[in-house]
């Protein structure tokens, strides 16, 4: 079967990830996914900029320009797009049938996702003993942690996605089958980098300006 056949570097197919019905077959099932993702995103950022400014009168609780730092939110979104361009290099080395070097940039992904994520629970540690911002502590908070939280698990989610892809064909190589798994993962990862990208223009970016 085309899917077992022994592949060079001149007889891979151009195409890896959509050369079977199985490869079509996922990105259909993607794409539904991502537009049910896309509808409940756009529902939490709703819910935040409807809150957004719901801070008891009573409470000397923060607003949004009082905590929110630029050099943080930036650095992270650095960190967030710089693992995207990542994941393409390791994309054009899978078309390539590069192996090694496809493996290399997925991991340098995850590093950088990984940073990520480290600074995202940095940042809130540092609201919540600095600021006293919490997530019961009002609508803001409540809508805050719900919309920047709930995009974090989605980065852990991918992490965890890519490496398990990583471990389990680490001895296997590329294949037809395992080849539209590592471009449907990416998509996923740039699909991440985007939501982030309106997380920091509308929270951090907005907030800040006020």
């Amino acid at each position: 079967m085309a899917v077992q056949q022994k592949f060079t570097p001149e007889t891979w197919p151009s195409h890896p990830e959509r050369f079977t019905e199985e490869g079509k077959h996922k990105f259909l099932g993607f794409w539904l996914f991502i537009a049910a993702e896309t509808v409940l995103f756009a529902s939490l950022f709703a819910t935040y900029l409807a809150l957004k400014d719901s801070v008891p009168a009573n409470k000397d609780l923060p607003l949004a320009a009082d905590i929110f730092g630029l050099p943080l939110a930036f650095l992270a979104t650095m960190l967030l797009l710089t693992s995207s361009l990542t994941s393409v290099y390791a994309m054009y080395h899978m078309k390539n049938f590069d192996f090694k070097q496809m493996q290399f940039w997925l991991l340098v992904t995850v590093l950088l996702g990984l940073a990520f994520l480290i600074l995202e629970i940095y940042e809130f540690n540092h609201y919540v003993h600095e600021y006293h911002f919490t997530f019961t502590g009002s609508a803001f908070g409540s809508a805050f942690y719900t919309l920047v939280g709930f995009h974090g698990a989605h980065v852990t989610f991918g992490l965890l996605w890519i490496t398990t892809l990583m471990l389990r064909n680490s001895k296997r190589g590329l294949t037809l089958t395992n080849a539209p798994k590592f471009y449907i993962a990416s998509l996923y990862w740039h699909f991440i980098d985007v939501v982030w990208v309106f997380i920091f223009t509308v929270v951090y970016l907005m907030g800040i300006v006020g």
